[in-house]
Order: structure tokens, then C-alpha cells, then sequence
């Protein structure tokens, strides 16, 4: 539980590089608690309760733009870690080349010492 959290800690460090576990721990952290909150929204629809599908979809769209620089943060570190700049984040922005971000943290990091830093601490 402690490395699905450590993003949120270092939560606007653009600099240095993080470890697999690390990205996708937190990429895991995030996805739960945003499928749980769209699970609530079902069953709030589900019963017919306005109030309560509003309460979870406010909840859902408070929790995103919270994690929101973390994420963004622990990806571009993730990139650090193997050897590529954080600017090829802008690449999520074109149809289909979101695929090559994927390949790229799913990549193991460089070992040792890159251009980014030391190797990222293991969690």
C-alpha cells in the first residue's frame, strides 16, 4: 500500500526518475478508487437517487483532478527512468501513438546511472 501512495508525496517532482512498481502501483491506487466511484454511480442510478449519483460522480471528478499533477509527475519520471524525455508525454495527444507511451513504461529503466539521475529507489 505504502509504494501506491509515494506519488502523492512527491507529488509535482518532474525531476529524477521512478521505478515500474512505482508507476504502475500508483496507476493501479488510481484506477480502484475511480472504478469504485463508478460503481457507486451505478448503484445510486440503479436506485433512482439523484443525490447519490451526483455525490459519486463529484467525488470521482474530485479525486481525478486531485491526482491529477501526481500522475503526471510519476509518468514523466517513469520516462526518466528509461532514458526518454518527459516531453514525450505530448505523444498521448495523437490518436494511436498512446501505444508507444504504454511500451515506454512498460520498459524496464536504464540500469545505473542515466542523463535523468541515479536508478530509481526500489519500493
Amino acid at each position: 500500500m505504502n509504494s501506491m501512495l509515494i506519488p502523492l508525496t512527491r507529488y509535482a517532482q518532474f525531476d529524477g526518475r521512478a521505478s515500474r512498481k512505482e508507476f504502475w502501483m500508483f496507476y493501479l491506487f488510481v484506477m480502484l478508487v475511480t472504478v469504485v466511484g463508478y460503481i457507486g454511480m451505478g448503484i445510486g442510478a440503479a436506485m433512482g437517487s439523484d443525490v447519490l449519483t451526483m455525490l459519486f460522480g463529484a467525488i470521482v471528478i474530485l479525486f481525478i483532478l486531485a491526482t491529477l499533477v501526481p500522475f503526471i509527475a510519476v509518468s514523466v519520471r517513469r520516462l526518466h527512468d528509461t532514458d526518454k524525455s518527459g516531453w514525450f508525454m505530448l505523444l498521448g495527444m495523437i490518436p494511436f501513438a498512446g501505444i508507444v507511451l504504454l511500451v515506454f513504461y512498460v520498459l524496464p529503466g536504464t540500469p545505473g546511472d542515466n542523463r535523468f539521475g541515479p536508478a530509481a529507489p526500489a519500493v
